[in-house]
């Protein structure tokens, strides 16, 4: 929609009167009841961006203006059916979609790319554009140069679902020949790679929690994670209302930890093996562990039950005692490591062996190191010792389960005929080396042994990967503007952001708050949902939905009725995806019944104990490891022949840039990157009032602080040998000396010398892919922080 006065009017009477046009849209704040007394709609809609849950959402709407957002209007609200309220950023939806930074045309790059300087163009050309360039890459370097890259702004299924092979651009891409795709998240690359070779199983549901004596998280902050909804922040607090007692174990006393009022323990970085060892180290010369359960259910536990072919001394047992280094695994040895004192570890280990049921679950913040893939490993043979695996109020030390079986249907995308992958955080390698990226050790590419092209031609949709949620800005800034290396770049956002200046072709994406669509929940706890997005206005300036979007590109591609398929409408498309979802659930509604009650919700599902039959019957209900049993001792892992840092046992490796590595000599603080409540990874950050309640700031403890003369809300200047980033000072004593921590997703803004003044974390953090999943470590850091 091309901004009229009449619209500039509507919107500025709605908002208060303030709007101005200076750069764009300014808002004030509103008075719903102010004097236009005209009937207002409420409508629902939902919050759809990538924190791991789904909120339930309203919105009062007005002559086509968005008064406010409603949370979940549903009447009930218990423990069996709890209503999907959002969290402070899901609240703020309204000032995100009316900011001044939405684009509002489409543009080509003119300067240098990554200058930020555009042109305004006509859709036409950036359509025309976009196809031709296709066209000549494909002819040029054939399909293995084409990438879709990781992004999740739009994760909430339904027509506009951008995530990998979803979505009507994924079908585009399929019909004109497929692409090179990826594996793995930015979220979970170690976590899901090495999961199958210790468990293959999730954790018991989060709504068992409430049946927890103990919970000891590890790297687990889901009171802000997952704080909206029904997720895992809400079923630990109402774990804490029954009773149980939490534990936290992280380098940071973090939200989850002070609103449950949790023992802190403060880990250093990156040593929580060290930590499992010891733990484990105590209940084996204690005799307080399960030993009749781990002699029946796990493989490589101790001599007796490692595998067919596996050397002397390679279980967890001779690893343990020191048998296989030489070193046991004791108290003391893990204190001057871990930073936690030997008295107390062995207090811990008391308490985790001897509290019934005990639920052990981790988080992903650890899986995101230089050695991701251990700890996943290593937590869940400290559920099996202490005899939580598999029984109610337990659990198998993995991630809490989240139910995905209901689904409202998805838009048919395709199959893609290219079935080669690359690891998600290693696309700037296909960029400077694809044709030399195999499937061996150093790469890991899966469904072929090779590619056939470096990238070439890149697609980022709603997503900030492409610079700012990726490692080390300065250098993947320098890949990107040489663009005889990746030649083209479609970007298409709602915002201005970091990634969205390096675009060749930018396209300004209508919010899910501007069309239709019909959204799946997350289905964590009791319930799970289908909730019909309805258009709560016009879409703004002249920004389109993907779908249309989709449909022009392929018309000039050629086969536009093919990509058509008979749908004439958008509308055409969501009725089919009703009908996907009554074929699961004969009492789906029908499409009309779902627009015109906005919600259809399932109660009673959950309840889910994890390898409860396993446990039971091993031998009839095995698990989707390759031996069927807890495999401590992986044969694939050891078939790996990378035992010093793909062991077939998890082990605690020291990491570079970790605890003991001598750069601390230099660079003496370990950094990490928080999840921030004011932001889902980057979206928000440009909303004005969340920043002034959550500023962004660096985290430093104060005998840290008082070292470097620093005081609470000082400039400080952050830096290693990969950049500098300028940040105030938040001076405390929630993080334990030597560690420091900049929370996760602040906009990359440089200065003239091309220096953050805005707190962007990954100007300071690695590329330098994991061992086994290749995933990014963007909380292993060492820096320095001044005074500024």
């Amino acid at each position: 929609m091309i901004l009229t006065r009449r619209s500039f009017l509507k919107w500025s009477a709605a908002l208060g009167g303030s709007a101005a046009l200076v750069g764009g849209l300014k808002f004030g704040l509103e008075d719903v009841g102010a004097a236009n007394e005209r009937e207002s709609q409420i409508l629902s809609t939902c919050c759809y961006h990538n924190c791991g849950g789904r909120c339930i959402l309203n919105a009062e709407v007005r002559d086509g203006v968005i008064l406010r957002i409603l949370p979940d209007q549903s009447a009930e609200d218990s423990f069996d059916n709890p209503r999907a309220i959002p969290c402070v950023a899901g609240r703020a939806i309204k000032r995100w979609v009316y900011a001044p930074e939405r684009l509002k045309y489409p543009m080509k790059r003119v300067g240098t790319r990554g200058e930020g300087k555009f042109e305004r163009i006509s859709w036409e050309e950036a359509l025309d554009t976009i196809a031709s360039e296709m066209i000549r890459i494909k002819e040029e370097y054939g399909n293995d140069a084409f990438y879709c890259n990781y992004a999740t702004g739009q994760l909430a299924g339904g027509i506009d679902m951008t995530y990998k092979d979803l979505g009507p651009m994924s079908r585009v891409f399929h019909l004109f020949g497929g692409y090179v795709n990826f594996y793995g998240t930015y979220s979970d690359a170690c976590y899901s790679a090495v999961q199958p070779y210790i468990t293959a199983t999730d954790n018991n549901s989060d709504d068992d929690l409430v049946n927890s004596k103990l919970i000891v998280l590890f790297a687990d902050n889901s009171l802000v994670t997952r704080a909206g909804g029904k997720g895992g922040g809400y079923h630990y607090l109402k774990a804490k209302e029954a009773g149980a007692k939490f534990i936290v174990v992280d380098p940071r006393q973090s939200a989850t930890a002070v609103t449950l009022d949790a023992d802190w323990v403060p880990i250093n970085p990156g040593t929580d093996v060290a930590f499992i060892a010891a733990l484990a180290y105590v209940m084996v010369e204690e005799d307080l562990h399960d030993k009749e359960f781990m002699a029946t259910h796990s493989i490589g536990f101790d001599e007796s039950n490692l595998p067919e072919g596996a050397p002397s001394n390679s279980s967890w047992m001779a690893y343990l005692k020191g048998d296989a280094d030489g070193t046991p695994k004791t108290p003391e040895w893990a204190a001057p490591i871990t930073g936690i004192p030997a008295d107390r570890i062995i207090q811990l280990a008391h308490e985790m062996a001897n509290t019934k049921p005990c639920a052990i679950i981790q988080g992903l913040g650890w899986q995101r190191r230089a050695y991701g893939e251990q700890p996943v490993r290593a937590l869940p043979v400290l559920a099996a010792m202490t005899g939580n695996f598999g029984i109610k109020g337990g659990g198998t030390g993995m991630r809490y389960r989240i139910n995905l079986g209901f689904a409202g249907g998805y838009f048919p995308a395709g199959i893609n005929p290219i079935q080669k992958s690359i690891p998600v955080f290693m696309w700037p390698d296909y960029i400077e080396r694809g044709k030399e990226m195999t499937s061996g050790p150093k790469d890991r590419i899966k469904g072929a042994e090779k590619l056939e092209a470096n990238m070439k031609f890149m697609w980022n949709w709603a997503g900030n990967t492409l610079v700012n949620q990726h490692s080390d800005i300065n250098r993947t800034k320098k890949l990107l503007e040489d663009d005889s290396k990746l030649e083209f770049i479609v970007v298409g956002d709602v915002m201005m952001t970091p990634s969205a200046k390096f675009a060749d072709i930018l396209l300004p994406e209508t919010t899910h708050y501007e069309i239709e669509d019909v959204i799946s929940g997350k289905g964590e706890g009791k319930t799970d949902f289908v909730l019909f997005n309805h258009k709560l206005i016009e879409p703004m300036y002249e920004c389109k939905n993907i779908l249309w979007i989709a449909e022009q590109v392929a018309d000039r591609l050629g086969f536009g009725d093919e990509f058509r398929d008979g749908h004439e409408t958008r509308e055409d498309w969501l009725k089919d995806m009703v009908v996907a979802a009554q074929e699961g659930d004969e009492d789906f509604p029908t499409y009309e019944e779902l627009k015109k009650a906005g919600l259809y919700k399932i109660i009673g599902q959950g309840s889910v104990i994890a390898a409860a039959d396993f446990r039971e019957v091993p031998e009839s209900n095995p698990l989707g490891t390759e031996t069927g049993k807890i495999e401590i001792y992986s044969p694939h892992l050891a078939a790996q022949n990378d035992p010093n840092e793909i062991p077939a046992i998890p082990k605690y490796i020291p990491e570079w840039e970790g605890v003991s590595d001598p750069l601390r000599e230099i660079y003496p603080l370990m950094m990490v990157g928080h999840h921030a409540v004011q932001r889902i990874h980057s979206t928000y950050d440009n909303v004005d009032y969340l920043q002034e309640v959550h500023p962004q700031a660096l985290w430093i403890n104060s005998w840290d602080a008082a070292d470097r003369g620093i005081k609470n809300g000082d400039e400080v200047k952050v830096f290693n040998e990969r950049g500098v980033v300028y940040i105030p000072a938040k001076v405390t004593n929630r993080i334990r000396p030597g560690v420091t921590s900049v929370p996760q997703g602040a906009w990359y803004t440089p200065d003239e010398e091309g220096n953050d003044i805005r707190g962007s974390v990954n100007v300071l953090t690695k590329y330098h892919p994991t061992p086994y999943a290749k995933g990014n470590p963007q909380h292993t850091n060492l820096v320095q922080v001044e005074k500024a």
